[in-house]
């Protein structure tokens, strides 16, 4: 058995760390955001070379100042939480161990002949703007609104394909090699860039009927684009008037709870 001062200690961390509605917790959260942005900011910083030559000590300086700060970070969440396994093959806890790995291991790999790889290694540190996620309330309505709203998007998305494939065939028949339509595959491309508004101009239909077609499929464009974005925004008007709180269940961690919930609705585990 643990002292209950040890216990006291932990539920305390645990509060700050992962409750967000207590003043301590707003705090801690806007502190970590507050060192999530500035990371990112050193890291874009390093990858410009006039200013990676002036300070770039200074930037390895502070990369190892946050890249601490971070693991001394997953190390309190892995030691407050009960379930630690389950912590940590969790979506965030995988995103909080893959923000600060690729600091150490440039450690390991120093050689010269290895410099590539570790630049490739270290770019893995941009993993860091996900943790970001979890302190956006309005990412939970988002998350549901688009689970809520799959098999909308599936079908539109399935037409849209068809749509897509019968235009680009009608193009390869009407414009032909001669005017770059020179397969199915490339003028599907060309329907796609067209349908989506893109517009990129590397090919482009020259006969009448073939503009006429092109005009038809730019204005069914528009029509197009606006569907999915009344589909998820339904769904958003709908979690969004459902009352939730940020309080993570000690069990599962999981959040979006009713407020007056007392046993988890995903593990049926009490709550705090």
């Amino acid at each position: 058995m643990e002292p209950d001062s040890t216990n006291k200690l932990k539920r305390e961390i645990y509060n700050i760390i992962f409750e967000a509605e207590t003043p301590k917790g707003r705090a801690f959260d806007v502190a970590l955001i507050i060192c999530i942005l500035l990371s990112i900011g050193v890291i874009m910083l390093e990858s410009v070379t006039p200013i990676k030559e002036k300070i770039g000590i200074l930037l390895l300086v502070l990369e190892w100042v946050f890249t601490i700060l971070f693991t001394i970070e997953y190390f309190l969440r892995l030691w407050v939480v009960r379930n630690k396994k389950k912590y940590a093959y969790s979506f965030y806890g995988i995103i909080d161990l893959v923000s600060v790995l690729p600091m150490y291991l440039s450690l390991i790999f120093s050689s010269a002949s290895a410099l590539l790889i570790i630049r490739s290694v270290r770019l893995l540190r941009i993993f860091r703007v996900l943790k970001l996620a979890r302190f956006v309330g309005e990412g939970k309505v988002l998350a549901d609104a688009l689970k809520a709203s799959r098999y909308k998007i599936i079908v539109f998305l399935v037409t849209v394909l068809t749509v897509v494939i019968l235009a680009g065939t009608l193009m390869f028949m009407i414009e032909g090699k001669e005017n770059g339509f020179i397969n199915i595959p490339i003028s599907v491309y060309w329907a796609i860039v067209t349908l989506t508004t893109v517009g990129y101009g590397d090919i482009s239909p020259v006969t009448p009927l073939g503009q006429a077609v092109a005009s038809f499929i730019m204005i069914l464009g528009y029509g197009i684009i606006a569907i999915p974005t009344g589909i998820v925004s339904a769904e958003i008007a709908f979690f969004k008037n459902k009352e939730v709180t940020t309080e993570v269940c000690p069990h599962c961690l999981k959040e979006g709870h009713d407020k007056d919930a007392v046993f988890c609705k995903y593990c049926s585990s009490k709550l705090n």
